[in-house]
Order: C-alpha cells, then structure tokens, then sequence
C-alpha cells in the first residue's frame, strides 16, 4: 500500500524532473562527442541534484516518522523507529 505524500514530494519531483533534463543532455553530449571534462562537469550536476532530492525526501520522512513515533501506540512506535532506522541506511 503506498504512504501518504510528504510535504515535500512536489519539490522532490520538480528537482528529478530537472535531473532528468539534464541526464538527457549529458546523454546527447556523449553521442555527439563532447569534451570529458564538459562531461563529467554535467554528470557531477546531476549526481548532485539527485543527492539533494534524496537528502531532502529522507529528512522529510524523518521529521513525520519521528512526530508518529511520539504520538502514536507503543506497537506503531515500534514501527516507526524501525522505519527510521531502516531510511537511515540511505543517508
């Protein structure tokens, strides 16, 4: 079952689609024979950007996994701790 959006997900979909952009330009510069280093300047961006929708989507989910946790029954607390220690594998 999917999870209720986060606040932040719009934002997170507008910075991937930029990703995305810029991921099909790179392509488009290694078919037509650019530099490396233009190259790897343009990779360097868009690993950056998918970095920065990552952080923000985890950070995101943390702040509501921890308010659940401390409103919520001890058995979903549970849940939630488990949660976040299983997201924060990927920080």
């Amino acid at each position: 079952m999917p999870s209720e959006p986060h606040q932040s997900h719009s934002a997170i979909v507008k910075r991937l689609k930029r990703a995305e952009g810029h991921l099909r330009n790179v392509i488009s510069m290694i078919e037509t024979g650019r530099p490396c280093l233009e190259l790897a300047q343009q990779l360097q961006a868009v690993e950056s950007a998918i970095g920065a929708a990552k952080r923000v989507l985890i950070h995101d989910h943390l702040d509501q996994c921890l308010d659940h946790a401390a409103a919520a029954e001890p058995a979903d607390a549970k849940k939630a701790f488990d949660d976040f220690r299983e997201i924060t594998k990927f920080l």
